[in-house]
């Protein structure tokens, strides 16, 4: 369609090194061209002009001072995507990584998944460029009140209300909500991923994964199948791939690798419970890795430097960054019998991947839809915050299985697909209609 190359051409000419932004919005804008063909409305009020650039991008100097007495530089951003449907909400991500294309590209994909949730959330997304990795706790507390000193004026209950993402966990949350209360002298839902003290909510850490899980189980039942002794293969050992983890043990499957930046463990018959507990204290207690693990526990074998692609498994959950499957692992998977891909990670899975995945006879499950289960608790947070009260773990994972089950029930509805379910296209379409529609309603601003 004309109208979506033109935009995208556009785009690629504004932003010549934004590869992983272009990225993302063309392929909303591609799944969506069948919603736009004959809407007069879209071009009439500019929607994609005006979805292809955030409502403001905020960046900051974060000047600090670490425990030897050394003063250290970084940069800091929060990108305001789009506010169409309520405050903007979206992670904040510490990693050397960080740069302004990557939180372009989550800013617009957060847009689209929490307009899928049903809740009322704009997108957004922002982070530094530190590494807290291998830092004490205090240079970590240091860091986190200095950025606060500068996100705060950007930010509030009812404006702009970030969340944690890689980097960031329930420790760097309580760092930044307490320098906010201290700055602002107000004690108020600015911050979600908070610890349960102090105004989070239960099971938030545990939610991209759970919900992940939710959201297969959907798909495989929609399918006539279930979770019951599926080997799956998991990219990733953060909160993301751990809770995943824990949750397709608990319902049957068989998770046979988990992986990070050292390497991928393999255990051919299967995580224990017992044995993803010893894990996760591992990795979020004493902050080691799966290698270590590994050696301490003699547990499955541990594969330096590999990723878990070529493992024969019938589930794959990339759970780590994005753009970690690319043709060559997709093709891989296919090869080796993988039938479903769910995507826990933001936007894991390259364009030439996603195309080998669909000729491999792949299923794949789009992130938008798949990890936002994060987000929705996010908002369950943000509601409680709002009334002073705190929910019990049932009452938020009920809460999340519905929100799963309405987002996979969308996804199906919106697929024009002529055999099967394009999970991709459907979630976008359903994403992309919410959106614009409040923008149509507010009229030209």
């Amino acid at each position: 369609m004309q109208q979506v190359q033109d935009v995208l051409n556009a785009l690629s000419e504004k932003y010549p090194n934004e590869k992983e932004f272009h990225q993302s919005v063309t392929e909303v804008f591609e799944d969506v061209i069948p919603f736009i063909d004959g809407n007069d409305d879209i071009q009439n009020f500019n929607i994609l002009e005006r979805l292809s650039e955030p409502d403001r991008i905020i960046q900051f100097r974060v000047t600090w001072q670490n425990q030897k007495g050394d003063i250290e530089v970084n940069r800091g951003w929060r990108v305001q995507y789009n506010n169409a449907l309520g405050p903007y909400k979206g992670g904040l991500r510490f990693h050397p990584s960080v740069k302004l294309d990557t939180l372009k590209f989550l800013g617009f994909e957060q847009t689209f998944k929490n307009a899928l949730t049903g809740l009322n959330m704009g997108g957004g997304k922002g982070g530094a460029d530190f590494n807290p990795k291998g830092r004490s706790d205090a240079d970590v507390m240091s860091f986190c009140q200095a950025f606060m000193m500068e996100l705060y004026r950007h930010i509030g209950p009812n404006t702009d209300v970030p969340a944690g993402d890689i980097g960031v966990g329930a420790r760097e949350i309580g760092y930044m909500f307490g320098a906010y209360k201290k700055i602002t002298g107000r004690f108020e839902g600015v911050l979600t991923g908070k610890n349960p003290i102090s105004g989070g909510s239960l099971i938030r850490k545990e939610a991209t994964g759970y919900g992940t899980v939710y959201f297969l189980e959907n798909a495989l039942h929609h399918a006539g199948d279930n979770l019951h002794n599926k080997r799956c293969i998991i990219s990733g050992a953060g909160n993301v791939a751990l809770y995943t983890a824990e949750k397709l043990i608990q319902k049957g499957a068989k998770v046979i690798s988990l992986s990070d930046s050292k390497g991928s463990l393999y255990i051919k018959e299967g995580l224990t419970q017992e044995q993803l507990v010893e894990i996760i204290t591992e990795k979020e207690i004493n902050r080691g890795s799966l290698n270590q693990y590994h050696e301490q526990q003699n547990v499955g074998e541990y594969r330096a430097g590999q990723e878990p692609w070529d493992i024969e498994a019938d589930i794959a959950v990339p759970a780590a960054t994005q753009n970690e499957i690319d043709a060559a692992e997709a093709q891989s998977l296919a090869k080796n019998g993988v039938k479903w891909v769910a995507e826990a990670a933001n936007m894991p899975t390259t364009a030439k991947g996603v195309k080998a995945l669909k000729e491999g006879g792949v299923v794949l499950l789009p992130a938008k839809a798949v990890n936002a289960g994060g987000v929705s608790v996010s908002g369950l947070e943000m509601a409680q915050n709002s009334q002073y009260l705190s929910w019990t773990s049932e009452e938020v994972d009920q809460k999340l299985k519905d929100i799963m089950q309405n987002i996979h029930d969308n996804c199906v509805e919106h697929s024009l697909a002529k055999t099967g379910i394009d999970y991709a296209q459907g979630a976008n379409i359903a994403g992309f209609k919410k959106v614009v529609d409040a923008m149509k309603a507010y009229g030209t601003l």
